[in-house]
């Protein structure tokens, strides 16, 4: 039997609830072709908020298939669009707040898969994650617990996640206003029976805001659709570009010998470079020194911190 989106959608907004043999369907309907259109987005989302009491294999695929129709619905795949992402967080925070952890899960799922996305993503994770801490009550999927005011398991795993995926604004470094989400989180939960991990991902993720240096960015979304394009293009005056640029090379054993040369100063810049970005800036210095004199003593967490700070 043919499967119906349409049909699909009308029997889970008249029962409210989606048969386990209703999501195999429409798993297999959302992937034979690997577009899930803007509308069809629009109506999962709407039945997503209609289920009454939705299974793990429902929430398995709504996180699944939008994660795919964000990240991959607009040109270049992998590259989150502007409007996409101001999609998703509308959509995710349509009262002001995330209300389900499922439609978080889609967040830092969507930071997770994707090469590149805009910073407004990252940031909006985050501050869902501060929310949680701060009221955040119940129990989420798995089994885990909530506890207002404390920092537990779920939550510590969850900023993991975020603040090192590969698609956040930082490209797996932890930024300023990263930092500072943690450390407020950090001054919220002070005495709070926190999860055991909390001091240790708190002086990582700080540690890596002082120290980190990266060799890897990715492409600017820009960028990645002009090289999409480039390569793409599949005329003779892009295949005689690249052939007369092959027989450069091969033709040119003291220009490549050069090149080699110019390698080794590069390296030698890269070291550098590294070097200079494990060292604590003298702005960076003040800025940790003015949260650490702050409270007038060194927390857990702040302990932690100097502890990771002071390893060889």
């Amino acid at each position: 039997m043919t499967f119906s989106f349409t049909d699909f959608a009308h029997a889970v907004r008249a029962e409210r609830r989606v048969a386990p043999e209703q999501v195999l369907a429409a798993r297999r309907w959302a992937w034979a072709d690997g577009v899930i259109s803007p509308d069809e987005a629009e109506t999962i989302f709407e039945l997503h908020h209609l289920v009454a009491e939705p299974s793990s294999d429902w929430t398995d695929f709504f996180v699944e298939a939008l994660t795919d129709y964000v990240v991959n619905g607009v040109p270049p795949r992998g590259y989150v669009s502007d409007e996409n992402a101001a999609w998703l967080i509308d959509h995710v925070a349509r009262d002001g707040r995330v209300e389900t952890h499922a439609e978080l899960e889609l967040v830092v799922r969507v930071l997770e898969k994707a090469l590149n996305a805009p910073g407004s993503l990252q940031r909006f994770a985050l501050d869902a994650v501060e929310r949680i801490v701060r009221e955040g009550a119940g129990t989420v999927r798995g089994g885990g617990s909530l506890t207002p005011g404390a920092v537990g398991e779920v939550e510590v795993a969850l900023l993991r996640r975020i603040l090192f995926a590969g698609g956040g604004d930082g490209a797996l470094l932890v930024g300023r206003e990263e930092a500072e989400t943690l450390w407020r989180l950090k001054d919220a939960t002070l005495g709070a029976a926190n999860a055991p991990g909390w001091p240790r991902l708190f002086a990582q993720a700080i540690g890596n805001h002082l120290t980190a240096h990266a060799t890897y960015r990715p492409l600017a979304r820009t960028e990645a659709a002009r090289l999409e394009a480039f390569m793409d293009d599949r005329t003779s005056r892009v295949g005689a570009f690249l052939g007369r640029m092959g027989q450069a090379l091969a033709a040119a054993p003291v220009r490549r010998a050069a090149l080699g040369r110019s390698g080794e100063r590069d390296a030698e810049t890269m070291a550098a470079a590294v070097a200079w970005s494990a060292m604590v800036t003298p702005e960076e210095r003040a800025w940790l020194e003015d949260r650490l004199g702050a409270d007038g003593g060194v927390d857990p967490c702040e302990q932690a911190l100097l502890d990771f700070l002071a390893e060889p």
